[in-house]
């Protein structure tokens, strides 16, 4: 019955600032402006395949952080923080720190997955997650990049 998530919707203090900040992302393009509901619809992705809504003051002016992860590959998570930075956006790790290096990001074994995480204007928690081709390790903490491949590399 249920084979997936296909739209997600959340709640902006500023349409516009908001639109301004998705648009510029790759990957996201804009569907429908619904101007009299200061709403806008994105494709993420492939068209078709997901969509994100965002509207202005609904159901309240009052902005709930939210989070939201956005499907990638690990090639993309190598160059992720410095595209994200040629936009003015900060890229972040799970624990909130700074990414400098790819190796800093941190992988969740009990998936496994990598992820680099960043901000909309509303604080809304965004992250690019990539799957990884291995089995999974519930056993096993969270880690950096670095310290997944070494183990990987160790098997």
């Amino acid at each position: 019955m249920i084979q997936g998530i296909f739209e997600t919707h959340i709640n902006v203090s500023d349409v516009q600032a908001s639109a301004r900040f998705y648009e510029q992302l790759p990957g996201v393009t804009l569907l429908h402006n619904d101007t009299q509901r200061k709403s806008r619809f994105y494709w993420i992705g492939q068209p078709g395949t997901s969509m994100l809504g965002i509207r202005e003051n609904y159901p309240s002016p009052l902005v709930q952080r939210q989070h939201f992860a956005f499907t990638t590959d690990v090639e993309t998570l190598y160059t992720a923080a410095d595209e994200l930075a040629r936009l003015g956006i900060a890229a972040q790790n799970f624990y909130g720190e700074p990414v400098q290096d790819v190796g800093e990001l941190i992988v969740f074994p009990f998936m496994p997955a990598v992820s680099i995480y960043f901000a909309d204007p509303d604080g809304h928690s965004l992250e690019l997650i990539a799957m990884l081709p291995h089995p999974a390790r519930p056993e096993q903490p969270l880690m950096t990049w670095d310290e997944w491949n070494q183990r990987q590399a160790q098997q």
